[in-house]
């Protein structure tokens, strides 16, 4: 396995799941997996959170150690030839506000990285909760992504759509000449809350299609919140 390439804290974490026919998805899954899916329904999720300490290869991001970054991703699996079953994400988009970062990320990973402007508003504690919120511009139009959460987290129950939405420890991406990289993410498990109140605003369709901003203008089947940890994304392998 290579080393890390990447380690920070993921901390804040929102996550806004919508359920989505495969057919949307499935030109976009990576060569070598397929759809994960949860009792038969496939999803994807908008979300939202908070980069510190960002280190590449173990040196600091010196002027990029924390920023914001919110993606819209969805969930696949690559069955091993001993029998596992790697559960991963694949990220339609995802938005820093440091070009430098998304300029990092498109060469190393080929993922689709993109800057724009960002903001966020987070008053929180895992004893006893309180407010999470990001905010970003893209086109000159306004998205908003927030929530409110009350007590401590507690952990997913084991089968749960919690449990499916949080728990991924690979990531695919599809590269320029057709193939797929499979890198590692490595994290404990989350403890998550189920907000109180919730607010997704924003012209997604502009942002991410029609197809998928009619999905994202209804109401999400999963909120989600998370106060995160460290993490350590791996170096990528092609597959």
């Amino acid at each position: 396995m290579p080393r890390p390439f990447l380690t920070a804290r993921w901390q804040y974490l929102l996550f806004f799941s919508y359920r989505c026919p495969s057919a949307l998805l499935e030109p976009h899954v990576p060569r070598g997996t397929t759809l994960d899916q949860w009792h038969g329904d496939t999803f994807v999720s908008l979300a939202a959170f908070l980069f510190d300490d960002t280190r590449v290869l173990g040196v600091p991001f010196i002027g990029h150690r924390t920023f914001e970054e919110v993606n819209l991703r969805f969930y696949v699996r690559r069955k091993m030839p001993g029998g596992e079953a790697r559960r991963a994400v694949v990220f339609m988009r995802e938005l820093v506000p440091r070009r430098a970062i998304a300029w990092v990320a498109r060469a190393v990973y080929n993922e689709p990285y993109l800057a724009v402007p960002m903001s966020h508003r987070i008053d929180v504690s895992a004893v006893s909760g309180g407010s999470i919120d990001y905010g970003w511009r893209y086109r000159g139009r306004e998205f908003r992504a927030a929530a409110t959460v009350s007590g401590q987290p507690e952990a997913s129950a084991t089968g749960s759509l919690a449990e499916f939405i949080t728990e991924h420890y690979w990531g695919y991406t599809a590269q320029r000449d057709g193939g797929t990289l499979e890198y590692r993410v490595e994290h404990p498990r989350w403890p998550v809350w189920h907000p109180q109140t919730h607010r997704v605003e924003g012209d997604f369709a502009e942002l991410y299609g029609q197809e998928f901003g009619r999905i994202l203008a209804g109401k999400p089947d999963s909120v989600l919140a998370a106060e995160g940890s460290a993490v350590s994304v791996h170096g990528g392998i092609r597959i």
